[in-house]
């Protein structure tokens, strides 16, 4: 299954090429381990991307992406995106850039073997485009309302005793979140406690279950049956099988009367047809990194919609640089299922300005050109 094309809104006022593209660590620690069923990280283990075009005129602009690991989920570490992008950016100085339809193709070409380093240089493109041509980037990939511009976001719990996911709760309550995505998948047991917990400290707590592929068919149905039993509100319930599990995932698919969401099992075109063919998931979850970037993601969220399937946005473990990219391809498709773009609110730090305003989970696009975020002055990214 070939992703639609991409069709512009908005066109450059004036032909722009790249001048520059560079690339730092982004490295921001965790108020607390990010643990999922596969692995645990305390730092983002990001890259962040600039990127510099000028138009016909001498106009310079300057944009941001975040390529963002997150191992294992993610082939690449932190090391792999510095290099990668570093490599590349040679071969990108001087590309004539008419449009955001002709950003794909060159970097197909420039970064053929790492989707996460892609959708960074991508996104810092779009951003640098955008801003040249006066537009937000939700407007430059097709957008055409601003009604989706204001998204509501759920917020993780990641895996802890169930005391220390509780008080989260209780705190992220306070702050107004009502709707959890709460990790699980190691031990079936130990993830009823831990959402029985959450349940009785935050009692109209709406949940959505990411087993991050941990779970056998058999392991997560049992699970899924017993916060039924117990009267738990669950709107999804993401990966609860190995990646290449199908058929565990459609026996847990057929089972339960909430959507179950492909995550792992989704990078690509490919596996629409897969999922859809052995009616894995009635869902897919669009993330920049795994896709290659909000193109490829704008794309194949179309794809999936034909194909009858709905859609969750989610993110690696990211800075807001890399959740307003997701965002701006949210508003470009007028809205998605579910929103899972929470973690620079699990951060020790922001470094960024901008973008967004935020009041608890209602997240505000700015009306501003690009992804209108920009580096505070005096951050520390490392």
């Amino acid at each position: 299954m070939a992703p639609l094309p991409y069709t512009a809104a908005v066109t450059s006022p004036r032909r722009t090429s790249v001048v520059a593209i560079d690339v730092e660590p982004l490295s921001i620690p965790l108020r607390e381990p990010f643990v999922i069923a596969t692995g645990r990280i305390d730092t983002t283990r990001a890259a962040l991307v600039r990127a510099t075009l000028e138009d016909a005129g001498g106009r310079r602009a300057t944009g941001l992406g975040e390529a963002a690991a997150l191992p294992p989920v993610t082939r690449e570490d932190q090391p792999d995106l510095l290099a990668a992008v570093s490599a590349a950016a040679p071969s990108l100085r001087a590309t004539a850039i008419a449009g955001p339809a002709d950003v794909g193709p060159v970097l197909e070409r420039a970064l053929p073997g790492s989707s996460v380093a892609r959708a960074g240089v991508e996104a810092a493109i779009l951003d640098a485009w955008a801003r040249l041509a006066g537009v937000p980037v939700w407007r430059a990939l097709g957008g055409d309302t601003d009604a989706a511009t204001e998204l509501l976001t759920d917020v993780t719990l990641p895996i802890a005793e169930p005391e220390r996911m509780s008080a989260n709760a209780r705190a992220h309550r306070q702050s107004g979140f009502t709707t959890f995505k709460v990790k699980v998948g190691r031990d079936r047991h130990a993830d009823l406690a831990a959402l029985r917990a959450v349940a009785a400290a935050v009692p109209d707590a709406r949940f959505r279950l990411d087993a991050n592929a941990g779970f056998t068919a058999r392991d997560a149905i049992a699970l899924l049956d017993a916060v039924l039993a117990d009267g738990l509100t669950i709107e999804c319930f993401e990966q609860p099988c190995a990646a290449d599990d199908l058929a565990g995932m459609a026996a847990v698919a057929a089972h339960s009367p909430v959507p179950v969401v492909a995550d792992e099992s989704f990078r690509g075109a490919d596996d629409l047809d897969r999922i859809a063919g052995a009616r894995a998931a009635q869902a897919v979850n669009l993330k920049l990194g795994k896709l290659g970037g909000p193109l490829a993601s704008l794309a194949l969220a179309r794809q999936a919609r034909a194909a009858g399937l709905r859609l969750m946005a989610g993110a690696m473990v990211e800075t807001r640089v890399g959740l307003l990219a997701m965002a701006h391809v949210v508003a470009a498709l007028g809205g998605v299922d579910w929103v899972d773009l929470d973690t620079a609110f699990l951060l020790a730090d922001d470094p960024f300005d901008g973008g967004w305003t935020c009041a608890g989970p209602r997240l505000r696009l700015a009306p501003d050109a690009g992804l209108g975020v920009s580096v505070r002055a005096s951050a520390k990214l490392a």
